[in-house]
């Protein structure tokens, strides 16, 4: 409880990793309540021919698009899916990289070099080169992006946290509690982890900015969630053909992507100083 009293209050003295904070808040208070924000909750799968392409309007804040919905309402549905396939993806990339890499870094065996060099393959290949490859494979669905995006990311976790526990174990404390017998699993849950625990915190809130920005790539290309489901990617790249007179089309979904990226990547920066006492001395 008083570790979390404090990180609140160093965040509320960080300016810019409090708005991050908002952003986020506000992204998941939209996706929430978007059942009752929503000023046309039922066009998010109707057309309505004789409002497509309408500009920005008391009727409709942000116009409609070429099948007539609403996009204000169209947004915020989309932001569910947006949430929906980050944190199923960088949870289900924590789960399987975190224990990779605890593993690999506390064993020092040809499997533990094994699974390193398997990490080393996938990101040598560009992310986004591989998600689309795996997307393409599967087929268009939320998911296959999930499932892309998973087996896409792990390895930044595994890499980082198996260079974190090597470096833990050169630690007095952690070296003492071996020479008394304990076992791995003990040391590496008890002690190594929770010592690790602040790095893994920061790269999975700049992993779910990647994470959406990866995503709404994917649904640009149409890899994404099949239509008429509200997702913001697809919503850009079906405005394209309308381009530049339905500006409101793509501007949209295009702002929302930036604020909702740069609000993990400002809580991110501004987790590291707050967490990393490094970082922390070294900008003083």
């Amino acid at each position: 409880m008083q570790t979390a009293l404090f990180l609140l209050q160093r965040l509320a003295r960080d300016k810019t990793a409090l708005f991050g904070a908002l952003l986020i808040v506000g992204l998941i208070l939209v996706a929430l309540l978007a059942p009752i924000l929503a000023t046309h909750p039922a066009d998010v799968a109707e057309f309505h021919p004789a409002e497509r392409l309408q500009g920005p309007s008391a009727t409709h804040f942000l116009g409609t698009d070429r099948m007539g919905s609403d996009i204000y309402s169209r947004l915020l549905f989309g932001a569910r899916i947006t949430i929906v396939i980050a944190l199923i993806a960088v949870g289900t990339s924590v789960l399987i990289g975190v224990p990779i890499g605890l593993l690999a870094g506390y064993y020092r065996t040809w499997f533990s070099d094994l699974l390193m060099r398997v990490s080393d393959i996938f990101l040598a290949v560009p992310q986004i080169v591989l998600a689309i490859a795996i997307a393409q494979t599967l087929g268009p669905s939320i998911e296959n992006v999930i499932l892309a995006l998973s087996i896409t990311y792990w390895p930044f976790w595994a890499r980082l946290v198996y260079a974190e526990t090597r470096s833990a174990l050169n630690n007095t404390y952690v070296e003492a509690s071996i020479a008394l017998g304990a076992s791995p699993m003990r040391v590496l849950f008890l002690h190594v982890l929770p010592n690790i625990s602040s790095s893994i915190i920061v790269r999975t809130t700049i992993g779910m900015g990647g994470t959406i920005l990866t995503a709404a790539a994917l649904g640009f290309l149409g890899l994404g969630p099949p239509p008429p489901t509200p997702e913001w990617g697809r919503t850009i790249a079906e405005s394209r053909e309308f381009l530049p007179d339905a500006w409101w089309y793509a501007t949209a979904p295009g702002v929302a992507i930036f604020l909702v990226v740069m609000g993990f990547n400002l809580l991110g920066d501004g987790l590291r100083d707050i967490l990393d006492p490094r970082t922390r001395r070294s900008r003083q």
